[in-house]
């Protein structure tokens, strides 16, 4: 359960900007998207790697 303290002056935009993001950082919708389709152990391991490989890369660029 998501809570949001509402201050008194403030306005329903800021108090609705607040819920979205603490709503996004729960990780909700994206785990919501990973288990609407089965992608094997494998496959999801392969994928992780090359995540890595390609942050190491960027990782790398910036420093150099």
């Amino acid at each position: 359960m998501i809570y949001i303290n509402v201050k008194e002056n403030e306005s329903l935009d800021k108090s609705l900007k607040k819920f979205k993001k603490k709503f996004e950082k729960t990780g909700v919708v994206k785990e919501l998207r990973a288990r609407q389709a089965f992608i094997k152990p494998c496959i999801q391991n392969r994928m992780q790697s090359i995540r890595a490989a390609y942050k190491q890369k960027m990782q790398q660029q910036v420093e150099g």
